[in-house]
């Protein structure tokens, strides 16, 4: 499996590359669109020289594609993912396709019969409000697929999970355990109900097996093969453990690393223990580095964990929880900052996001130098509050795909009268933000072609609803580009190397049958790469690499 899973590089090391014939679009450094048709690749993996139509070839490159009129675009870069969360979905129970409670049973049940040699029951995805459940699910429904077994089940978003009364029992969970800061315990009848939002999933988490070096480093395969086919060449990965990095150093050290990661590491502790001091180089031809920490400040909207300024429209004793308290913030803050690792803060709800930028506000005079501070989502912000982005130069890491995945839930939970700060990406571009775009996978797919469409136009893969929802904030198909691109890469300190296709640069691209610049929506949305190439290698070709999708 693993010997399927190494990635093959089909191009000979070491030489020059001419790839011709293409329609080829990149942003140059200031984000004007430069358009060529060949493009010259040096030995080290870099581009030498991009070509127009009438410019002349070489005569002999040591190598020739023809991209046989193919539009050529920069590799894609996910500003926003989880990597290893990606390789465990693909390996562990997925109930993201399951539309109502039945057939999550009936896929719980379906997986544990087909594993019976695993001691628990591990997955995620589930998400009540697909199911139309109007209530969180409850232990009892999960005794119902599986009695015998414990069975933890992570929520879509990734800050809830379920358990049955088996998993509960093994965390030693009763009616007196207290959630501790920043969670909550699911009460039905005076008991644990079965479902823990974020800080309390812990209790359950530190109770599962934990998986071993060789499955680390089996999902870490699956989740790069899976990546490289759907076009990502460079992916932030935001939160990750010493465990993780290790399996990243393992591939690297195998020369098995091919997509590039851009690390944040999940807070303080995994910093300091992966890079020490300071962020530390880049690792293995530019595909691996830890630039900065990622720090919580609030759950999400669909757990009502999102910290919200007013309480939830449809839980009025409800406003989410901060996990931090103003002066963790800060500390964790300053101390990153002073060793010049860069700080990303998740933040969903407007109270969260308000607090994120008071802090950032507090900080920036006392902490002089280019700072880069980036913001996490920024789902739900007060209008009010989006200059401040701009004025104190902060970066929105935004997830496309969230708006048309979330837009009926976020009209639940918010109430029409808060909905003009949500999501709101031309709000954010017109007051001077910079706007990083990504997939927060495994939350959603990181295919980045959907996302490049709800961009642009507000609507989900079945066009609805019709004319885009709240299309005052569409970008246009630069913009979206650009997020994808060159503003991901500078989003991470890496514009020096990756995100463009002018001389100099990485030459990592994607090659898709049409162009992204004139396509509809609908038909970006069912783009995917004829091959992939990073580094001057060529990676994935379609017709002998992974079908793309979930």
């Amino acid at each position: 499996m693993l010997a399927l899973l190494a990635l093959a590089i089909s191009t000979p090391a070491h030489a020059d590359t001419l790839v011709d014939n293409v329609n080829g679009i990149t942003l140059d450094k200031d984000g004007k669109l430069v358009r060529f048709t060949g493009l010259i690749i040096g030995s080290d993996g870099k581009v030498k020289q991009l070509l127009d139509r009438k410019d002349k070839r070489p005569e002999r490159p040591d190598f020739k594609e023809d991209g046989k009129g193919r539009t050529l675009i920069p590799g894609l870069i996910d500003a926003h993912g989880h990597v290893m969360g990606l390789g465990f979905q693909l390996m562990l129970l997925d109930l993201s396709g399951t539309n109502s409670l039945a057939e999550a049973q009936a896929a719980i049940r379906k997986y544990a019969a087909e594993n019976p040699e695993m001691p628990w029951i591990i997955g995620f995805g589930w998400n009540q409000e697909k199911w139309g459940l109007g209530r969180f699910p409850t232990a009892a429904d999960l005794d119902a697929a599986v009695p015998d077994r414990a069975v933890w089940l992570e929520r879509v978003d990734g800050h809830a999970g379920w358990a049955n009364t088996a998993a509960m029992n093994a965390a030693k969970i009763t009616a007196a355990t207290k959630a501790p800061e920043g969670g909550r315990i699911e009460m039905a009848g005076g008991k644990p109900s079965g479902v823990f939002v974020d800080a309390a999933m812990g209790l359950i988490d530190g109770a599962k097996p934990k998986p071993l070096a060789r499955d680390l480093d089996r999902a870490f395969l699956l989740a790069q093969q899976k990546l490289i086919s759907q076009g990502i060449t460079s992916i932030a990965d935001m939160g990750t453990t010493i465990a993780e990095w290790q399996a990243y150093r393992r591939a690297g050290d195998k020369k098995q690393l091919a997509v590039r990661i851009l690390s944040y590491g999940g807070d303080i502790d995994n910093m300091a223990i992966i890079a020490g001091s300071e962020p530390t180089p880049w690792l293995y031809d530019d595909k691996l580095r830890m630039v900065g920490v990622k720090l919580y400040l609030d759950g999400a909207l669909g757990s009502r964990g999102a910290w919200l300024k007013a309480p939830y429209s449809d839980a009025p004793g409800q406003k989410g929880l901060p996990l931090l308290t103003p002066a963790q913030l800060r500390n964790k803050m300053v101390r990153a900052s002073m060793d010049k690792f860069q700080v990303a803060i998740h933040a969903i709800g407007d109270a969260a996001n308000a607090e994120a930028l008071s802090a950032i506000a507090d900080l920036t005079a006392d902490l002089p130098g280019e700072r880069r501070w980036r913001i996490e989502h920024a789902q739900i912000v007060d209008p009010l509050d989006i200059p401040k982005f701009a004025e104190l130069k902060v970066i929105a890491s935004m997830q496309p795909v969230h708006e048309t995945s979330d837009r009926l839930m976020a009209e639940a939970r918010l109430g029409p009268d808060r909905l003009k700060g949500a999501y709101a990406w031309r709000s954010m571009e017109k007051a001077g933000v910079r706007l990083a775009f990504g997939s927060d996978v495994p939350v959603e797919s990181a295919n980045p072609f959907p996302g490049i469409a709800a961009a642009i136009s507000r609507t989900d893969a079945s066009g609805q609803p019709v004319g885009g929802w709240r299309p005052e904030e569409t970008v246009t198909r630069e913009t979206a580009l650009d997020g994808f691109t060159r503003t991901a890469a500078y989003a991470a300190f890496a514009e020096d190397r990756l995100g463009t296709l002018m001389p100099g640069m990485r030459a990592d691209f994607v090659m898709l049958e049409s162009d992204p610049l004139l396509a509809s929506p609908d038909e970006i949305r069912k783009m995917t790469p004829v091959e992939t190439w990073i580094g001057g290698y060529r990676y994935y070709k379609k017709s002998e690499g992974a079908t793309v999708g979930r």
